[in-house]
């Protein structure tokens, strides 16, 4: 399952540009900034594929890294004029800074180019345009992220969401890409709304998480539970290349990640492999599960980063016996079908998609003979704890 890419952006505003709320309370667009800076996983979980700091909707904290600073004291500017100030005040102050990396005004998560603009009377209508959100496959699902954006809009209205920015740093594309962290932070939207007068139930927002974070497969090996989901993985705009037609920039999406939850694990005696390197898994807050992320290369395209670098599919998962050095058994994920077949058509609905999903997954295949978990060289990059990437991986 995946999404057709196209928007389903949201815009605020009024039937005038003096009836919308973010020029009658310049404060509100500055409480919907912070909150969402706040909970990533509502920049994440209804985007498109394409996430990150060249994306068609970068988060505000994504690119360069001063840019936390500045809107901090634009923010504190906004806290000093107050709401009485001119209604161009707002665009002066936040224009510049909800940009992507090239400057681009419209390619932000939060557009604010037809909010007040002094330049041009089309620029000043009192529109927010929210960017970050992908069509979603229901009209309901539709309706859903409305209600939610409103909901937001009404709990910041009535109760400001002044608060201090929040340094994420790597985070944000280490543990905020995988589906178990982000339905932890969509649950704390849902109980904030809540607390706010707002009865948000969670569950109306199981199927986003569904659809964005597909389950690969199931499996239990001497007791221990592996589950396999899909992860988000930000793509790589990459250096200009000449081609037929001139130049061109093109989008590396050779990499991809996946989730690993494994669940009544005893990390003293067990140990999780993925092609014969150890799993960093990061225990939960739930007893007896651990989580953790898998970046490997899927594909390899004409262009793309590090092209050295061989394909990592098949993913083979290994339970391995610390004490005797045996795997105990394990699964197996392919990027595609394990006989090499090539679809010559697109699934005709959902259950169709599912099932050649779940063919990808077998709950068979293991590292035969013996398994000396300590030879690996440790893979996870102190910047990316929650993350193994099997392209920087010493294979036994």
């Amino acid at each position: 399952h995946t999404g057709t890419g196209g928007g389903n952006h949201i815009t605020i505003g009024g039937a005038t540009p003096a009836d919308s709320p973010l020029l009658r309370r310049p404060s509100l667009l500055r409480s919907l900034i912070t909150y969402w800076q706040h909970h990533p996983a509502l920049s994440y979980v209804f985007s498109g594929k394409f996430v990150g700091p060249s994306s068609q909707a970068p988060r505000v904290d994504e690119g360069l890294n001063d840019r936390i600073f500045e809107l901090e004291t634009a923010f504190a500017e906004l806290e000093r004029k107050g709401d009485e100030g001119p209604p161009w005040m707002v665009d002066r102050l936040l224009r510049h800074l909800l940009v992507d990396q090239t400057g681009n005004t419209h390619r932000s998560e939060f557009c604010v180019d037809k909010l007040f603009s002094p330049d041009g009377e089309r620029g000043r209508l009192g529109l927010l345009e929210m960017r970050a959100f992908e069509m979603p496959p229901h009209p309901e699902m539709a309706l859903v992220q409305a209600l939610l954006v409103r909901s937001v809009v009404a709990r910041c209205w009535e109760d400001p969401y002044h608060r201090d920015l929040v340094r994420w740093g790597n985070a944000l594309h280490d543990r905020f890409l995988l589906p178990w962290y982000l339905e932890r932070d969509l649950h704390e939207v849902a109980a904030d709304l809540t607390q706010h007068g707002l009865d948000f139930d969670p569950a109306w927002l199981d199927p986003f998480l569904e659809f964005r974070f597909p389950r690969f497969g199931t499996t239990s090996i001497a007791g221990i539970g592996l589950e396999l989901r899909g992860a988000i993985e930000p793509w790589h705009v990459l250096g200009e290349e000449a081609t037929d037609d001139g130049m061109a920039r093109y989008v590396d999406s050779s990499v991809e990640r996946l989730q690993l939850v494994v669940n009544d694990h005893v990390d003293e005696r067990y140990a999780i492999t993925c092609n014969g390197v150890e799993v960093p898994l990061a225990q939960t807050d739930v007893a007896g599960t651990w989580v953790a992320g898998v970046r490997y290369k899927a594909w390899q395209p004409p262009s793309g980063l590090h092209p050295t670098i061989p394909i990592d599919s098949p993913l083979t998962f290994d339970v391995v016996d610390r004490q005797s050095n045996r795997s105990l058994g394990g699964c197996r994920y392919h990027v595609v079908h394990p006989g090499g077949m090539s679809f010559e058509d697109y699934p005709v609905n959902a259950a169709v998609a599912e099932s050649r999903r779940r063919t990808r997954f077998e709950a068979i295949g293991h590292t035969p003979g013996r398994v000396t978990v300590q030879e690996t060289k440790p893979t996870t990059h102190r910047e990316f704890p929650h993350t193994l990437d099997l392209r920087r991986s010493t294979k036994i």
